[in-house]
């Protein structure tokens, strides 16, 4: 039997057949962090009145609140006009082989430090959208899971860097957004050798994670199947990119030395708003000025199961929260009992929650980055795990949440 939290949470997600929870009501001040709490689903027949009285109206905003909103939404769709939707950079590879590339770039630690800009780069995987995303990423305009390639995600982190440092959004690396890049970037490598540590082996790991919650209701923990996941993880890296820059790698090794990128954990600001924008599946981030400052892929909702609209806060951050799954949700496979789940970075919620004061609705991480902004959710706001306990350090009690078509 999980402990359960101390603190009342009644707030369900599903999301692909899984359902989250979080807190169902807001804290007086900065959103309490708790570990090894149990998030429980709140879809219950047999519901009392007090239990039903929840948080599930649109949060009253004061004046400026309200002006801020307007001013970052106008923003935000002159953003997704100017961008060149048909751009090649939009456009996943046909493949993700590297053969193509090697002619402007290698994918030694060397070739992918000194890839430069070129003219009509187009759709693929080469070192310079490798070392790109990188620059990208530090620069908090997240393209999701490194690795390399051309996509949405690109396109969308290009023109939310371009909207943050003043240069026309296109999503187009242009000569100018590149030079830009660099010169944020500074003088720092894209790319380090990382050797693997006694302490990295040291992180608990699942032979695999069954389909079934009954069956990861049993396990000690939701964790990391491979030490090559650990580490994409590690460094918001694809597991497959990983291994594609380590050939032969003994991730399991300690002293084996890899390729990774050389990125941050950490948004430079607090949040003070935040824009979750379905059309776009981009999380947009405002500081106190209302100033974008980040941005981030994400899975938002779905046709048949959409997010809500309009204007919400948020109420609580949970890390490693436990999952309990009730068939009075959903029934999934041939469980029609409740179940309580281990946490853990690959349970459903990933290993972080951060609640809102809508039920059932909230942000949080997934246990598979590299598909976030690629399907859909039925409701709630899943990003990588990186980018989610990057918010989860940067967001306050009361933060406001607006969702846009």
């Amino acid at each position: 039997m999980f402990v359960r939290t101390i603190l009342a949470m009644s707030l369900t997600c599903i999301t692909a057949g899984t359902s989250f929870a979080a807190f169902a009501a807001e804290q007086p001040l900065n959103p309490k962090v708790t570990a090894n709490v149990s998030v429980q689903d709140p879809i219950d027949p047999l519901a009392t009145e007090a239990s039903s009285a929840q948080p599930n109206a649109e949060s009253q905003i004061s004046p400026q609140e309200q002006q801020d909103l307007n001013t970052a939404s106008d923003a935000l769709n002159n953003l997704q006009t100017s961008e060149d939707q048909n751009a090649a950079i939009g456009d996943a590879p046909q493949t993700k082989s590297p053969a193509q590339a090697v002619t402007k770039a290698s994918w030694t630690l060397d070739g992918l430090n000194n890839a430069a800009w070129y003219d009509n780069i187009g759709a693929g995987q080469f070192p310079v959208y490798a070392r790109a995303h990188v620059m990208l990423n530090n620069a908090h305009a997240s393209p999701g899971a490194i690795d390399g390639t051309s996509g949405k995600n690109t396109l969308k982190a290009i023109s939310s860097f371009q909207q943050m440092n003043g240069i026309k959004p296109s999503g187009i690396l242009t000569q100018e957004t590149w030079d830009k890049l660099v010169a944020l970037h500074g003088s720092k490598p894209a790319f380090i050798e990382y050797t693997i540590t006694a302490e990295d082996l040291k992180v608990p790991l699942a032979k695999s994670i069954p389909h079934d919650y009954a069956l990861q209701a049993k396990m000690p923990g939701l964790y990391y199947t491979s030490m090559s996941e650990m580490l994409g993880e590690k460094f918001h890296m694809d597991e497959g990119f990983l291994k594609m820059l380590n050939p032969g790698a003994n991730f399991s090794k300690v002293g084996q030395k890899i390729i990774v990128t050389n990125i941050r954990n950490e948004l430079s600001e607090d949040i003070h708003l935040i824009v979750a924008h379905k059309g776009a599946r981009q999380l947009y981030l405002f500081n106190s000025k209302n100033q974008m400052v980040g941005s981030f892929p994400a899975t938002i909702g779905g046709t048949d199961t959409p997010s809500p609209t309009g204007t919400y806060k948020v109420t609580g951050v949970a890390k490693n929260p436990h999952y309990s799954y009730s068939p009075s949700n959903f029934v999934q496979g041939k469980n029609l009992k409740p179940l309580s789940l281990p946490p853990g970075p690959n349970g459903p919620v990933g290993n972080i929650w951060i609640s809102l004061s809508k039920r059932s609705f909230g942000i949080h991480g997934t246990p598979n980055p590299s598909m976030i902004s690629k399907s859909f959710s039925h409701g709630c706001i899943r990003l990588t795990n990186w980018d989610a306990n990057d918010l989860g350090r940067k967001v306050k009690n009361g933060t406001t949440v607006r969702f846009l078509e």
